[in-house]
């Protein structure tokens, strides 16, 4: 698993070199296909695409159920030679090690112990591993949800949560907004009164959007970027502001979003415009989705670990999924450093985290069916 993982991380993946992705996706469809894993590529438009794998032999009409998983990270290729790929003790570092490459070794290593025990699993294993996750899966959205509306249920190998190795078991939905607010031009020394400013105006909005934060119901609204003006002696025309927003359910990103776009000007001479939307819906606890975490537990106590979850702010697939099917997420390895240059995996707890994916796959799908779609 070491060597696979040292292997896969050497190959480097930023989400915006398409050649980059596809190369580590064909040598993620040869180990697949290793496993006596039919591989198909889909080509992305903009990306490197995704893989979907699935066993050469199977039985028909079997239900199915999913295993997810991306092969792009956030590093641009030359990462490694200020962040070598290395063992250190009982860390394997760099970058994109973390997330999500120690998931994907995982995943297939479930897969090879399950084919070498001759399991007769209750739902066919199929792979889906995709190559723009990193930027909101935009590309490859119409496979997953296609996948995940005909899987009985999914698992999605992204990192887990802290030093114990806990499940994520709630993800917030996560939106992306643009406020642009349009004034009145005028010069700022000669007629200063015949200007609407538009920075003025933000400087109101940005204080009823901070207001929007409920830190108690784990609501978050963040103005991080703001643009606009034209010079110092111009009272600016327009000015435009990125906002970030959380929440933890459908609800409160319908609550949300219709609270920014009735925002009304102070000035009346100015206008305001909301662009964006929520692009990841939020991962809730829903019925179906604790009976896997239920079952999760009980099986990771058949090989000696105490499983414990977590409720996490950003987004993943996983999102995405569990709209349709019952979901469970942060499957993949334990460690650190996502997005930091101190990235890194346990290598003693890689083992482990494949044994729990190759039990889950084996177990009944008798968990939470009425609940299902």
């Amino acid at each position: 698993m070491v060597a696979l993982l040292t292997e896969l991380v050497a190959l480097e993946s930023p989400t915006d070199d398409p050649q980059a992705t596809g190369r580590l996706l064909d040598r993620l469809g040869e180990e697949l296909a290793h496993s006596h894993m039919n591989v198909r590529r889909v080509r992305g438009e903009t990306t490197g695409g995704v893989i979907v794998a699935r066993p050469a032999s199977r039985v028909r009409r079997r239900p199915v159920q999913l295993l997810v998983g991306h092969c792009d990270t956030v590093w641009p290729v030359g990462t490694t030679q200020a962040m070598p790929v290395e063992l250190v003790d009982d860390q394997i570092r760099g970058p994109g090690v973390f997330d999500m490459k120690g998931g994907l070794v995982q995943m297939i290593f479930a897969l090879r112990a399950l084919r070498h025990a001759a399991c007769d699993l209750p739902a066919t294993p199929v792979v889906m591993i995709n190559s723009d996750e990193e930027t909101g899966s935009a590309d490859s959205r119409r496979t997953t949800i296609r996948l995940a509306r005909r899987s009985a249920r999914a698992f999605v190998l992204e990192p887990a949560y802290g030093s114990t190795g806990k499940l994520k078991t709630s993800r917030k939905a996560v939106g992306e907004f643009e406020v642009v607010i349009k004034g009145r031009a005028a010069h700022a020394g000669l007629s200063p009164g015949e200007g609407a400013s538009a920075v003025l105006e933000l400087s109101h909005q940005i204080q009823r959007l901070f207001a929007m934060n409920d830190p108690a119901r784990g609501i978050s609204v963040n103005v991080g970027t703001i643009d606009g003006g034209v010079r110092p002696n111009v009272v600016a025309p327009e000015v435009r502001a990125r906002v970030d927003v959380r929440v933890p359910t459908l609800a409160d990103a319908a609550r949300v979003e219709a609270a920014m776009r009735g925002l009304t000007p102070v000035d009346t001479r100015s206008s305001i415009e909301v662009f964006g939307s929520f692009g990841h819906p939020p991962l809730e606890p829903q019925p179906r989705n604790r009976a896997l975490w239920k079952l999760a537990r009980s099986l990771a106590g058949t090989i000696g670990v105490d499983l414990e979850e977590a409720a996490v702010g950003g987004a993943s697939d996983g999102n995405t999924i569990s709209q349709y099917t019952a979901t469970l997420d942060g499957l993949g390895a334990v460690g650190d450093g996502a997005h930091a240059p101190h990235e890194y995996v346990l290598a003693s707890k890689l083992a482990e985290r494949a044994a729990l994916v190759a039990l889950l796959l084996a177990a009944p799908l008798d968990f939470g069916a009425e609940e299902r779609p």
